[in-house]
């Protein structure tokens, strides 16, 4: 689960990405000498003691009118508003600049706590100018080089012990899922229907809803806790894209939940963006039912079910797991099946195999349709066993993991779901070296 998130802010060209990169270990952010490179705030995840954060990298903070100087301060904004903890990033080598004053100034107004981080401090030379920045008023500068990794550890520690504390929900024993898809398809209609009372608020402006909302309730006396997917607007103007703001917000939403509801319009139909949110859910690992809304507005026969499920499942070829559910918030129509179906799903993805059971039909599969020999050599499957749950994961020891092809790992999954099921929830399958 995040405990929080971090946003690393400063003017142009102070590396931010390059820091950004380092912190949580893989070459997301663009790197380059020019100003402004990074234009949109760019997200990823840090690990740090066994916890984990969401780490903002935002564009440089433009004072004077450049290009895209409007854009880059809007984004920078969100993050602003979006962090726990703010890291001011400022440059060694170039010193303490009318800029760095400035934005200092403007950090101040966010009431937020801010760690300001002295970066390109290569050596002992360098070092010894971080005094300079006290003027900045943001405390005591940590010299950091984000090309060597000097210094991050300090500064995370810092950070993480500035995080101001955050009452984490407890959901142990208690099955939640989160309702995500694109705005104004319906979400918090259904969240009423399934609720069986009014209590969000719904409306077909969109935006409505601008926090996540978790709300606990009973459904024949078994617990529950269902997230509603909000946020969508932030205070003042609208900055960016609002459909590209609603998938931010999902991600959130689908971190804390076991199952998600990727909701479509029946009215509107399967749209590019459903595709990317449910995308979101499927790469998570979690739980995924594909609620069609709307379904009383939709003209049907007794061939249109069908058909929408194969339009559905043409479009969604990574999600041939999720179960279909077609409903009605508005008029409550087949809502009430939903709930046992989410007990389904979330039963699939915390089924455990028996060792010898899942050997058993590994070594079926292999006898019903070996593995096709490469270079002359035989991929042979020697042990298995299930390592996880949410999602189902298991390890294949074999004896040469480049001999297993991504068509025989599909194929074996397969067999997997004819054996147990697994309805609703990605499988893992890993390989090792014997």
């Amino acid at each position: 689960m995040i405990r929080g998130t971090i946003a690393l802010v400063g003017r142009p060209n102070v590396g931010k990405s390059t820091i950004f990169n380092r912190l949580i270990g893989q070459r997301k952010s663009i790197v380059e000498d020019t100003p402004g490179v990074t234009r949109d705030r760019i997200y990823g995840i840090l690990d740090w003691l066994t916890l984990q954060y969401r780490l903002i990298d935002t564009g440089g903070i433009q004072i004077e009118d450049q290009p895209f100087s409007e854009e880059i301060n809007m984004q920078v904004e969100i993050a602003i508003e979006e962090a726990n903890v703010i890291v001011m990033i400022v440059s060694a080598k170039e010193g303490i600049t009318s800029d760095d004053v400035a934005i200092a100034r403007k950090l101040k107004k966010s009431n937020k706590p801010i760690i300001l981080a002295v970066n390109k401090a290569d050596n002992e030379s360098l070092r010894m100018n971080i005094y300079e920045f006290y003027e900045l008023g943001l405390g005591d500068p940590i010299p950091i080089s984000g090309a060597h990794g000097l210094g991050l550890g300090d500064l995370m520690d810092i950070a993480v012990k500035d995080m101001p504390d955050q009452k984490i929900p407890d959901y142990e024993g208690i099955t939640s899922f989160c309702v995500i898809g694109r705005p104004n398809v319906g979400k918090s209609s259904l969240v009423n229907a399934i609720l069986k009372e009014d209590r969000v608020i719904v409306s077909d402006v969109q935006g409505t809803t601008r926090d996540a909302i978790d709300t606990p309730f009973k459904f024949n006396d078994k617990e529950y806790m269902i997230i509603d997917t909000a946020g969508i607007r932030k205070r003042g103007k609208i900055y960016e894209n609002i459909e590209k703001y609603s998938i931010l917000r999902a991600q959130s939403a689908i971190e804390r939940a076991n199952v998600v509801l990727v909701l479509i319009d029946g009215e509107l139909g399967i749209r590019e963006q459903d595709k990317h949110v449910a995308g979101l859910a499927h790469e998570a690992g979690k739980g995924v039912i594909i609620v069609y809304n709307k379904w009383d507005t939709v003209e049907k026969d007794d061939k249109t079910m069908n058909k929408i499920t194969k339009e559905i499942r043409a479009h969604f070829k990574y999600l041939d797991y999720a179960p279909i559910a077609f409903v009605s918030a508005k008029t409550r129509s087949k809502v009430n099946q939903l709930i046992p179906l989410i007990d389904t799903v979330h039963d699939y993805c915390t089924m455990r195999i028996a060792t010898n059971v899942l050997n058993d039909v590994i070594l079926d599969a292999q006898m019903m349709n070996p593995p096709k020999p490469h270079n002359g050599r035989q991929l042979k499957i020697l042990y298995s066993s299930q390592v996880a749950v949410e999602p189902p994961t298991f390890v294949l020891f074999v004896n040469d993991p480049e001999l297993f092809h991504f068509s025989y790992k599909r194929y074996l999954e397969n067999k997997l779901r004819e054996a147990f099921g697994f309805v609703g929830t990605p499988l893992h399958i890993m390989v090792r070296k014997k």
